[in-house]
C-alpha cells in the first residue's frame, strides 16, 4: 500500500477558480516552455486561476493573463493555500 501525495500536482486547466497553485512542471517542447517561462509561468511561481474552462484567465505576479485550454493543460501546478 502506498501513501498519496499530500499535494498531488494537476494541470492548471483542472485547478478551481479562485484558487492559488505552485507550477510544478511545464510540460510540452522546449518553444512551448521558454515562451511560457518568458511570461512568468515558471516552475515554483505562484498562479491564481480567476476563472475560465476554454480560456484560461489566471494572475500571476501581479498580472492577468488569458491562456488557452491547451497550453493551461501543459502547465502542472500542486495546490497551496486553503480555499
Amino acid at each position: 500500500m502506498t501513501a498519496k501525495p499530500l499535494n498531488p500536482c494537476f494541470p492548471l486547466c483542472q485547478l478551481p477558480a479562485r484558487t492559488t497553485g505552485r507550477i510544478r512542471e511545464l510540460k510540452g517542447d522546449s518553444d512551448f516552455c521558454q515562451r511560457i517561462r518568458e511570461m512568468g509561468f515558471g516552475e515554483s511561481t505562484r498562479v491564481t486561476k480567476i476563472s475560465g474552462t476554454e480560456t484560461i484567465l489566471c494572475q500571476i505576479n501581479g498580472i492577468r493573463i488569458a491562456l488557452s485550454h491547451g497550453a493551461a493543460r501543459q502547465i502542472l501546478v500542486e495546490r497551496v493555500g486553503s480555499g
